[in-house]
């Protein structure tokens, strides 16, 4: 008797999953999730493409986050709106340059 065994399938988008994984847990599942159901929705708040696949609503600008090391060294620090992101700086020292800006 043959039987067959099934090979565990790779995730379709191994890199965006892997970032979706990393903000789940920095913000938690509730905000992603709503994120997530809102570019599915038509909503520009998620779209993520790879491999050929994409799955959200992209943004009318076309400003887009590259996942590239600048987007992968984040540690998502308290106070982060996500503004820091493409700025080649860490979150404390860009939330330090806005404070400087704001106390002017």
């Amino acid at each position: 008797m043959d039987a067959r065994v099934r090979k565990p399938q790779s995730h379709p988008m191994p890199e965006v999953a892997e970032f979706v994984r990393s903000l789940r847990d920095a913000f938690g599942d509730d905000v992603i999730d709503v994120a997530i159901r809102q570019g599915k929705a038509g909503e520009p708040s998620f779209y993520a493409c790879e491999n050929g696949r994409s799955v959200g609503t992209a943004s009318p600008s076309g400003i887009a986050w590259r996942v590239d090391e600048s987007v992968r060294d984040r540690h998502f620090c308290s106070g982060c709106d996500g503004s820091c992101v493409a700025q080649q700086m860490s979150c404390s020292t860009h939330l330090a340059m806005q404070a400087r800006r704001n106390n002017r």
